[in-house]
């Protein structure tokens, strides 16, 4: 990867887009927003996977993140609150929050800094009718 200075931030060009990153959110995206995203994203795609895999029929998965940072120390990111609404069909809490447990320790963004971010993981299933 291979990161280019500009006037507010920095930009890399990936194979998919250029990413800008900046402190200032008018000029590209604040770095604790990629670092959330990265969780999020990783966590995600490795939980679908799971559910993949075991034809849990999935219609639609969102994520909402809230972010507890600290001011006194950098503005450092202390905690995220990562809470799952997935929509589908014959879903099993149990099953999803076991499968959930698993993407967690499959997912290489958040056994990153599970020893310095604390990350707690919540659901809701949506039965949707066939």
């Amino acid at each position: 990867m291979e990161f280019h200075l500009k006037e507010e931030g920095m930009r890399i060009d990936l194979d998919y887009g250029q990413l800008d990153i900046s402190s200032n959110d008018e000029y590209g995206f604040r770095p604790f927003q990629l670092m959330v995203a990265s969780i999020a994203g990783c966590s995600a795609s490795v939980f679908r996977k799971i559910l993949s895999k075991q034809r849990t029929e999935i219609a639609d998965m969102t994520i909402t993140a809230e972010v507890e940072r600290n001011e006194q120390e950098a503005n450092r990111i202390e905690r995220i609150d990562l809470h799952y609404v997935i929509k589908g069909y014959n879903l099993d809490d149990e099953k999803l929050y076991k499968n959930l447990a698993l993407a967690r320790k499959n997912c290489s963004m958040v056994r990153s800094v599970e020893d310095s971010i604390h990350i707690e993981e919540t659901l809701e299933s949506v039965e949707l009718s066939s």
